[in-house]
């Protein structure tokens, strides 16, 4: 191995410059990794109050404590449950009713007086409307038109029931055809009850 060994310097012997040259590398290499920084770039060391949480600690420790103790409450009473064999009052005996009935009857039974009084203030109310009066006034009207009128209203009723309807092209021609001294008079007779009517109208208007 030493033969093929190449120094950087001419040396007589190859085998002692190879072990000289290995033994300071090795030397090298030791002091490298013992070598201190110049410079402190470690950092802040953390302090052991907030590496250690004593506070969190202690809390921990309560709660687990309450857990403990509610579940050793929670076992103790199963296992009474247990031994009294069933002996635990479950039933329940009581009736629904509502929170607010009595004020809903006693709005009811309010409601119930203001409608009789409404009822009663209605049906003791006397009518506005003067009904005799104006059963007086249509029969004075009646008796009235009756007095003025030269024919009574049955017998006028009757004679429209009885009259036939005609043309009046028809009714001209015949009266143009059936002229006499009947019809002159007819004639005569009902000018004289048109004026007799309208001379009564004109006397009741005036009283």
């Amino acid at each position: 191995m030493h033969r093929s060994y190449q120094p950087l310097k001419p040396v007589t012997n190859r085998y002692l410059q190879q072990r000289w040259d290995q033994n300071n590398y090795e030397n090298h290499r030791r002091k490298v990794s013992l070598a201190l920084p110049v410079v402190d770039n470690k950092g802040m060391r953390t302090p052991a109050h907030v590496q250690l949480k004593l506070k969190k600690l202690q809390l921990q420790d309560e709660r687990l404590s309450v857990i403990n103790r509610d579940n050793r409450l929670l076992a103790s009473k199963l296992a009474d449950i247990v031994c009294s064999q069933g002996l635990v009052d479950h039933q329940n005996q009581y009736h629904l009713r509502s929170l607010n009935a009595d004020k809903r009857r006693e709005e009811l039974l309010l409601v119930s007086r203001q409608n009789q009084a409404i009822y009663q203030r209605i049906t003791s109310r006397q009518s506005e409307y003067r009904r005799q009066l104006w059963l007086d006034d249509w029969e004075r009207a009646e008796h009235r038109r009756d007095d003025i009128s030269r024919y009574s209203r049955g017998l006028a009723d009757k004679q429209k029931s009885h009259k036939k309807v005609k043309f009046a092209a028809v009714e001209d021609g015949d009266r143009s055809t059936q002229t006499g001294p009947a019809d002159t008079d007819r004639t005569h007779t009902n000018k004289h009850s048109k004026l007799d009517k309208l001379s009564s109208a004109n006397s009741f208007n005036k009283k």
